[in-house]
């Protein structure tokens, strides 16, 4: 089982790289329709993938895939507010976002790798650790309800810290995290984009905490979590250049994505005594998303209207 572990990430690891040095290649903007017939060719491998499954390990083990690539690429469009909001407090230049997203991704993957096999080994041998999951579930969709998940930039701890360490450079260097030398002092600087950079990592935490106790309630295979989960994360970037300016569109989807945290604790509380298929479960996943955003779409905010003179 190991070396499907190595081929997969050898796999990730390889298209990362092209993705970056080839079809986005640093110091360019990218543009909404290369990022989203990109979002599109990452969503087809993740179906590949899924039939793969299928074929490979059975009906149960593709409908797994495929229930927890639709649980974690919902609760992940979370992230793409966040992504918006530290651009712009920060004004990363939009030529320089692609790359940072890159390595944050690619933090998030060791991090959540780490994440599931600790969750699954926890249920495994302590179950009524699925209980307090469950209960977590379904306080995080509760707060959900009031919102999506907010960030201040200037409280990061993360933030914070490196500024004890480095000094700070007054301005973007480039696409470097760290330079040497500044306007003639010595020593080591971090750029603003390692701070961006740290607070794409430590916020990332706060989305997994959510969304990896909800794809353990489909499953407690870790190869299908940690796949499920690689495949939504990995859209991210492109998803995020192709979608940026709509985002605030979906005003109702935080009301959708707050429903599915709570029905999927639900599941896991109940799923002793009462069953749900995994079937019915990527189902209803589907439909509330599709409803949030339909809902949103149908029924736009209103423009604030220019003050009368």
């Amino acid at each position: 089982m190991l070396i499907f572990w190595i081929l997969f990430n050898l796999f990730v690891l390889g298209m990362l790289l092209l993705d970056l040095r080839v079809l986005h290649r640093a110091g360019r903007v990218v543009r909404p329709r290369r990022a989203l017939a990109w979002s599109a060719l990452w969503a087809a491998l993740a179906i590949a993938f899924a039939v793969l499954l299928f074929y490979w390990k059975g009906h149960q083990s593709g409908l797994e895939f495929a229930t927890g690539y639709v649980l974690e690429l919902s609760l992940s469009i979370d992230n793409l507010f966040v992504f918006l909001v530290i651009f712009r407090y920060f004004a990363v230049p939009e030529e320089q976002q692609h790359g940072v997203l890159f390595w944050g991704i690619l933090g998030a993957l060791l991090l959540r790798g780490t994440f599931i096999v600790a969750g699954v080994g926890l249920i495994r041998r302590f179950h009524w650790v699925l209980y307090a999951f469950g209960a977590f579930l379904i306080l995080s969709g509760l707060k959900f309800f009031r919102g999506m998940h907010q960030v201040d930039p200037k409280k990061n701890p993360v933030v914070r810290l490196l500024r004890r360490w480095f000094p700070i450079t007054d301005s973007y260097q480039g696409g470097k995290f760290l330079v040497r030398g500044w306007q003639g002092n010595p020593g080591l600087y971090a750029t603003p984009l390692l701070l961006v950079l740290a607070i794409i990592e430590t916020t990332d935490v706060l989305f997994a905490a959510d969304s990896i106790p909800a794809v353990l309630a489909i499953t407690l295979n870790a190869f299908i979590v940690y796949t499920s989960n690689v495949f939504a994360i990995i859209g991210l970037r492109s998803m995020y250049f192709a979608v940026a300016g709509l985002i605030k569109v979906f005003r109702y989807l935080h009301y959708g994505l707050a429903t599915v945290l709570i029905l999927v604790g639900v599941k896991m509380l109940f799923a002793d005594r009462y069953p749900i298929s995994t079937a019915m479960t990527l189902e209803v996943v589907a439909g509330v998303v599709i409803i949030s955003v339909l809902a949103s779409i149908a029924s736009p905010a209103a423009k604030s209207k220019p003050p009368t003179q």
